[in-house]
């Protein structure tokens, strides 16, 4: 049975809508700008507005023979370090001549002038964008299949070469875990709106119990099965969006968040995962191990622990956008509640990790 919540995430997120009246800007200085910088743009252009999204506003563009899809800062006041457009431009632009599923980008704009933020334009790829991550609508073996291409993907990000393509400057080397709370303490005390006990003892838990970094990638920071888009009809990914958190890291902070799923997600309401086609984490874990050639995987419950106040730092930000009057969904407020409940289960994982 599909769960009513998640139908109702699907219809509020998918397509497209009027561009909302916050978000507006000169589509003709846009048009100009297509004309010199989009290689084989050819207008007239219509412009609609994505509905999904908290952070980037995100624009679809249309033209006669072609749509294109354009990311931008959004306006007004933002958090440090945010919003970073060109960041995401850039490492789709170095993956996509490996043959990695992201979109073909076209250009650049950093100058504010053309529609008053930073934006890139890159193409539409139309496909299957699956919401309801226990995939109600498919027979258990195609449920399977669209599980091991996601795992699949995932490595092949982790196993590319990030020197070799131009990014080994795309984030600073070494202790990625420890930079990332640093991060996400910061984000969430700059938002924060509600003193929260479990919060303030993660603040001081995760910064002492790092674990070691063995290996460095690109990680995509947000993987997850609505982040990116399927083949109409088979099994495989076609292009991986929204790269705003991307960076140089800990491969095992991405593998470890799409996990999130049989801990507090979708996954973890199936009670018989094998009738269902769904692997066991167990499974996950093997056949990552197997596709970066690893032996075995450590450290699992800090990493849980991890992700849920990264969750509860991502969450309070957004109800931070909302006090600021910045948010771009009309569901943020809904993510104060939210924010208690992950601090409370990233606690209990942290005491399973010896806090």
């Amino acid at each position: 049975m599909v769960d009513t919540a998640e139908q109702q995430r699907e219809q509020l997120n998918s397509g497209t809508k009027e561009v909302a009246e916050s978000h507006r800007f000169d589509e003709a200085a846009l048009a100009a700008w297509m004309e010199a910088n989009v290689e084989g743009y050819a207008g007239p252009l219509e412009v609609r507005q994505f509905k999904g999204g908290q952070s980037n506003p995100t624009y679809q563009l249309v033209t006669p023979t072609k749509k294109y899809v354009l990311r931008r800062k959004p306006p007004g006041k933002l958090l440090p370090s945010a919003h970073a457009v060109d960041r995401e431009y850039k490492v789709i632009s170095a993956l996509y001549p490996t043959g990695f599923p992201v979109a073909r980008s076209y250009g650049l704009c950093t100058d504010d002038s053309v529609i008053g933020t930073m934006f890139y334009v890159m193409d539409m790829v139309e496909g299957r964008i699956l919401w309801d991550q226990q995939l109600p609508q498919y027979e258990p073996a195609e449920r399977h299949a669209i599980f091991m291409a996601k795992l699949k993907t995932l490595a092949d990000l982790h196993n590319t070469d990030h020197e070799a393509i131009g990014l080994g400057d795309y984030g600073k080397p070494g202790n990625y875990m420890g930079r990332q709370v640093d991060r996400w303490t910061k984000q969430y005390k700059a938002s924060e709106t509600t003193h929260l006990e479990e919060m303030e003892r993660l603040i001081e838990f995760l910064p002492k119990s790092l674990p070691a970094q063995e290996r460095t990638s690109v990680v995509h920071g947000d993987y997850r099965l609505d982040n990116m888009v399927l083949h109409p009809t088979e099994p495989r990914v076609i292009a991986v969006l929204d790269w705003e958190l991307s960076t140089l890291g800990e491969p095992l902070a991405d593998f470890t968040y799409l996990l999130m799923n049989w801990v507090n997600g979708g996954v973890s309401q199936i009670p018989d995962l094998k009738a269902h086609g769904i692997p066991s984490i167990d499974e996950y874990v093997a056949e990552y191990c197997r596709l970066t050639g690893r032996t075995g995987l450590h450290d699992l419950d800090w990493f849980f622990s991890y992700n849920m106040f990264r969750l509860a730092g991502i969450c309070q930000g957004i109800v931070g956008r909302v006090r600021d009057g910045t948010a771009n969904s009309p569901q943020a407020a809904a993510m104060a509640e939210r924010v208690p409940l992950l601090a409370k289960s990233a606690w209990t994982y942290a005491q399973k990790a010896g806090a």
